[in-house]
């Protein structure tokens, strides 16, 4: 079975399991509200809240964007507007009282804006006043009320995941447009700038050998979650600490054999893969003969779920065990397609993109287009494509969302190179900055010394400051699960920067507002 079809098997059985569990009826379903606007008694207003004009942390910035969102009527309705329809769509309006949807708005753009895990997080939302104020639920330390509303860290972490990359995307698409209204001039045009760079998944570098033992460990700990809620329990698995530590040290045994050096390397290599192979095949044998006895004594949906878990780490312990008997014993070269990175995150791809370096990242390319002003215009999560194939996509969805004649100029590094795809930009877009990889002719070595194309060349590099800027918000390692999960996250730090930089925008207007009133007085 191959990589996708073990992937697709584990995503399609879920997905029916969690389908099932959603039909049954007399579920709890929660009643969200937007916020309530009118003011409550020691509260004090959002409105009213006192951001301190400091740009050299990324805190108050966002805040400040945040604090205009609210407070500006078509941006507060156009972006509430968005959060309903995702978050309480086909959802009664019954039940207990959720997390205002503003709520879970700003403390997602926090912890981007943060770098921030959930458990900083829930001190920051029960303990930073100024973060708390901007939610609206900070009582004013002079109305005499002393009461605080906590909240829990399972509020916290359930309510921030149930912001979607769909919805993301929607806000950031209105709030950039509202940034544009302060910066841009009426007829002036965009200067796109477009780039990839890898966000990484939070996962370890990948061998077939600890691979094995990932998916050895995984087996044996659903075993002890499904045994423990069978009243008889099961025969054979008093050992289970046994087998991991048996598994693990032949691991560490093979992993130093194979990194180290000596006479007799080779022969000494294998005769340790033998001795690993024969006691994952023993556990493999062990977890089959389990799940056969064991299966129809499932009666409630947990150990079913756990179940089906076991069926996955049970594929991924064959599908290693066979890697590592064709690669070491047999001495077979493994194809790339038949490689698996992590069987936690399986979507993700072994990239090198380093020009000076052979560093290998884990994850995916994530194209960036930026414009002069630092705003990020789009943004995409790149699966299993090279970056010559993304200008013209990228070109496409620029001039959909901007306008046929709204961009001037569009760049690219070497990377994107093609020569067939620039001549085609170059009908809808005046000026294409696209350098040609290897020699070049005489017309294209004219082209290149232009004026305006060295200038604009020399431009694109601010797109490698937006991307530092991106990882420094979160988007350098992503910890959150799943490729949905990975492109959820993407967004909402792609949210959170463009935030911070709306927030100096608005910062460096007020401040031009007060110098002049000053001089005027």
């Amino acid at each position: 079975m191959s990589n996708k079809d073990i992937v697709q098997n584990k995503s399609q059985r879920f997905d029916n399991f969690v389908k099932e569990i959603k039909s049954t009826p007399n579920i709890r379903k929660a009643m969200r509200k937007n916020f309530e606007q009118q003011l409550s008694v020691g509260i004090i207003p959002i409105a009213s809240v006192k951001i301190p004009d400091y740009k050299r942390d990324e805190l108050p910035p966002t805040l400040t964007a945040l604090q205009h969102i609210f407070t500006t009527p078509e941006l507060n309705q156009a972006v509430f507007g968005i959060l309903e329809d995702s978050i309480m769509k086909n959802k009664n309006k019954t039940g207990r009282t959720g997390m205002d949807l503003w709520q879970i708005l700003v403390l997602g753009i926090v912890r981007m804006t943060l770098d921030a895990n959930y458990d900083r997080l829930w001190d920051i939302a029960n303990h930073h006043k100024l973060v708390r104020q901007i939610m609206g639920i900070e009582p004013d330390e002079f109305s005499g009320f002393e009461e605080r509303k906590l909240i829990p860290y399972t509020t916290i972490r359930e309510n921030v995941k149930l912001l979607d990359e769909a919805t993301i995307e929607k806000i950031n698409e209105v709030v950039v447009k509202a940034g544009h209204q302060l910066v841009k001039k009426k007829d002036e045009k965009l200067i796109v700038k477009a780039d990839t760079y890898v966000l990484e998944s939070n996962v370890h570098f990948p061998t077939d050998i600890n691979l094995t033992w990932d998916s050895s460990r995984k087996c044996v700990d659903t075993i002890e979650n499904i045994i423990k809620g069978i009243e008889t329990g099961a025969e054979g698995w008093r050992k289970s600490k046994f087998w991991k530590r048996s598994i693990k040290n032949q691991c560490r045994v093979l992993s130093k054999t194979c990194v180290g050096g000596g006479k007799g390397k080779e022969k000494k290599v294998k005769q340790q893969a033998a001795e690993y192979l024969r006691l994952a095949r023993k556990l493999s044998e062990k977890i089959k003969e389990f799940t056969e006895e064991y299966l129809p004594r499932i009666t409630t949906r947990s150990q079913l779920a756990q179940m089906l878990s076991l069926e996955y780490y049970y594929d991924m312990l064959n599908k290693h065990i066979d890697l590592i008997e064709r690669r070491i014993m047999k001495g077979e070269t493994i194809p790339h397609a038949d490689k698996l990175f992590s069987i936690f995150e399986p979507h993700v791809e072994w990239i090198k993109k380093g020009k000076m370096n052979n560093k290998v990242e884990i994850g995916h390319k994530v194209l960036i287009a930026t414009d002069q002003f630092h705003f990020i215009l789009l943004h995409q999560v790149i699966e299993h494509k090279e970056d010559v194939e993304l200008s013209i996509q990228l070109a496409d969805k620029l001039l959909r969302c901007f306008g046929e004649n709204s961009i001037a100029g569009l760049s690219f590094d070497k990377g994107f190179w093609k020569k067939e795809y620039k001549e085609l930009l170059q009908l809808y877009i005046r000026v294409v900055i696209m350098p040609k990889k290897g020699k070049k002719n005489q017309a294209e070595q004219e082209e290149e010394s232009t004026k305006e194309f060295k200038k604009l060349r020399n431009k694109h590099s601010a797109v490698e400051s937006n991307i530092n800027c991106l990882e420094h918000h979160g988007l350098n390692r992503c910890p959150d699960k799943g490729l949905k999960g990975f492109k959820k996250y993407t967004s909402m730090g792609v949210l959170a920067y463009y935030l911070h930089r709306f927030g100096n925008v608005i910062m460096s207007v007020r401040e031009k507002e007060r110098e002049s009133l000053d001089k005027a007085a």
